[in-house]
């Protein structure tokens, strides 16, 4: 059992001490970097709350793919090397829809407030 505070915890504490108690004072270069390292932090949290599930749905979406079972990073050079040989392509039942989830995860990680992310994000809440 972990204790408290957990490491998303931990991550956005010292995010808003960053941006609340440490920017406030800063100027210049430090201001800048200090934002860096706030966003960085940011980046964390959102890896930690969404890469675990994220990475299983992928691992399961490989598997169909390929046919086979291994590590996420061999799953994905596999996928890559039947990409570039044309035995995979975007007519491959799947493939888009797995490229996509991919990418879809990706930005909610790395960039949440891109606006292309959260038009996509809009218009797959419409459909359903």
């Amino acid at each position: 059992m972990q204790d408290q505070p957990s490491a998303v915890e931990l991550v956005d504490i010292v995010a808003d001490f960053i941006r609340n108690h440490a920017m406030p004072q800063l100027q210049g270069h430090a201001a800048f970097h200090a934002r860096v390292a706030a966003n960085a932090l940011d980046i964390v949290k959102r890896e930690l709350q969404l890469a675990p599930k994220a990475g299983s749905e992928e691992h399961e979406r490989l598997k169909k793919l390929l046919g086979h079972d291994g590590a996420l990073d061999e799953l994905n050079r596999d996928l890559c090397a039947r990409i570039e040989t044309g035995e995979l392509s975007l007519e491959t039942p799947g493939l888009a829809e797995h490229l996509w989830a991919v990418t879809m995860t990706k930005l909610a990680i790395d960039q949440p407030n891109y606006s292309g992310y959260v038009r996509a994000r809009e218009e797959q809440a419409a459909m359903k």
